[in-house]
């Protein structure tokens, strides 16, 4: 008895030894003691740099390590990078493995660098270039440079790869919108670049000098402030210690003790933020980025609903004015543009949104684009973008005016332009000191129009200004009184060509009513060419900014009593405003 049960004693202790060693072959557990040579990283180095102190690159005993980009995407290393690195003081599978490009609009480029494990050394300890490691991941576009070699040949040095990130950061700006879009100064908006030093921070309040008025009794004289972080490439928005307090999408942002006064933590803005400056007064956000060398010439708009006089009457703001340089499709054409709305203001919105469309669908054809090239004259092109434009709109009881100014290259630097215009809102240009009307007045006042109203066999009576309540007969939209009355139209005036060289001294304005209500021809080209004189040595980067708000203010001064639309392009400026506008 005694003798079996030492047996079955034995046999359990065999089997529970037989466990332990394939649970211990499983685990392996003398790995963590004994780790492979392959794995092992000494601490001489991780303290070796990937890019050597003295900017010449990695180094063997024999060769200097440069790594190639190609911009459209491709990243290439030489074979020494290729093999163990070892034996060059590198950090085993530290390396960028790619730049993935991605090619946007205005030849831009986003450049992703990724790395090859997760086990890697953080670059930013490897490297010691803190320029890199937070703010690289930020630099959005890069120009591409069309007139060098395919391949852009970047060492590792400190010094070569510090000059290439701060050259891509300087060429980057940022174009900041903003619109009130509900309160008692609905319609205002303010436009400024990251790179306008002068004009930044900006300062929203209820008393001047802020920079965005709010007429607001919520809202304190100086209530907030939004400044570009140039480390962290982002517009930030800072409560001012308001009394009533500043949202940003509807999460407070003021400091936590209200009872006092201090500033509160600055805060991101992106495009597509709401802003609220006490409770009524909500803030649209538009950021775009975009490079310096977009548009070719200087673009300034300004706009204003002017309802803000002292006892005058709110004036909803039905006014839209729009750009696009290049156009889809067209990278030699772009497209200015003011709409007028009567009824309200849906009716301008669509045709600011429908007009470009149609003008880029209609260019995309190459051969109706060679034709226009060609021929210089794009006549065609802008009458069936307005017909199309009158076809898809089906507003009845709402209209609007339109003029737009397409502009095109000749791949020689030469431009040339031309109107197409519904309505009153006009545009005039400077070519040489000679000006050139490029729209005509479909006003009932005006003769040309009451000529062709007489030509369809209902001319108007001696003193009749009026049809169906409106002053104009050409227009967009307004179907209902189109059926009831033949005389309406939306058949647009189409201007002649206008070459503009290198050496002309060229600008066009294209403006609402509003402005040429109270200001003629004659003095707003007088305004112009001051401006132009005062702003040619003391601010020529921003001078087309300037100056179309200079109109704007002349014509709140003349207290003119409709909304006011400025575009001002300076053909002569070397000033350029990147963002595309669609206000």
């Amino acid at each position: 008895m005694a003798i079996q049960e030492s047996i079955v004693v034995f046999t359990v202790l065999l089997m529970l030894l037989l466990i332990l060693l394939l649970i211990l072959l499983a685990c392996k557990p003398w790995r963590f003691f004994f780790p492979y040579r392959s794995r092992s990283v000494t601490k001489t180095e991780l303290e070796r740099p990937l890019v050597s102190d003295d900017g010449g690159g990695v180094q063997d005993q024999s060769n200097d390590l440069i790594r190639n980009y190609d911009l459209e995407g491709a990243c290439y290393q030489n074979e020494g990078l290729r093999r163990s690195p070892r034996g060059h003081g590198l950090v085993p599978k530290q390396r960028f493995l790619s730049a993935s490009a991605h090619v946007t609009q205005g030849d831009s480029l986003v450049v992703d660098l990724v790395s090859d494990t997760l086990e890697d050394v953080v670059v930013g300890q490897t490297l010691k270039h803190p320029l890199v490691k937070d703010h690289l991941a930020e630099v959005q576009t890069i120009g591409r440079q069309e007139d060098r070699s395919p391949n852009l040949k970047i060492g590792l040095g400190n010094e070569k790869f510090q000059e290439f990130v701060s050259r891509a950061v300087a060429n980057q700006r940022s174009c900041l919108s903003l619109e009130v879009i509900s309160g008692p100064s609905c319609g205002v908006r303010y436009s400024v670049l990251s790179t306008n030093a002068s004009r930044l921070p900006l300062t929203l309040g209820r008393v001047s000098p802020s920079d965005l008025l709010l007429q607001d009794s919520e809202v304190s004289g100086k209530h907030a402030l939004i400044n570009w972080n140039s480390n962290k490439l982002k517009w930030e928005l800072v409560d001012m210690g308001s009394l009533n307090g500043t949202l940003l999408n509807s999460k407070p942002i003021s400091h936590p003790d209200s009872g006092i006064r201090h500033w509160g933590e600055p805060m991101e803005l992106t495009s597509g933020d709401t802003i609220t400056l006490g409770t009524t007064s909500n803030i649209h956000v538009e950021i775009t980025s975009q490079t310096d060398s977009l548009i070719p010439f200087g673009v300034g708009v300004a706009s204003d609903p002017m309802s803000l006089r002292r006892g005058a009457k709110k004036l909803p703001m039905e006014d839209v004015c729009y750009y696009h340089w290049p156009l889809p499709g067209a990278d030699k054409f772009g497209l200015f543009g003011i709409c007028d709305g009567h009824g309200g203001a849906v009716a301008a919105k669509s045709a600011s949104e429908m007009l470009p469309k149609m003008i880029a669908a209609i260019l995309s054809d190459s051969l109706k684009r060679e034709r226009v090239l060609l021929q210089c004259d794009a006549s065609d092109v802008l009458r069936d973008a307005f017909s199309q434009t009158e076809a898809s709109m089906n507003h009845h009881y709402e209209g609007c005016t339109a003029t737009v100014l397409l502009v095109w290259a000749d791949g020689e630097e030469n431009f040339f332009a031309q109107c197409a215009n519904v309505g009153d809102s006009a545009c005039v240009m400077n070519v040489d000191g000679k000006q050139i009307k490029m729209t005509e007045d479909h006003r009932l006042t005006s003769s040309s129009e009451r000529l062709r109203i007489k030509e369809t066999g209902e001319p108007l009576k001696d003193g009749e200004t009026r049809l169906c309540g409106l002053n104009l007969a050409r227009m967009l939209g307004d179907k209902f009184l189109k059926q009831q009355d033949a005389r309406f139209s939306a058949e647009p005036y189409i201007s002649q060509v206008v070459h503009i060289d290198q050496a002309s001294k060229a600008f066009a304005l294209l403006a609402s009513d509003g402005f040429w209500d109270v200001i003629s021809v004659k003095k707003a080209m007088q305004l112009v060419l001051q401006m132009r004189e005062k702003y040619l040595t003391t601010d020529k980067e921003n001078s087309t900014e300037r100056i179309a708000n200079v109109l704007l203010s002349e014509a709140r001064t003349l207290r003119t009593k409709d909304n006011t639309s400025i575009i001002f392009l300076d053909f002569d400026g070397i000033s350029r405003m990147p963002c595309k506008v669609d206000s």
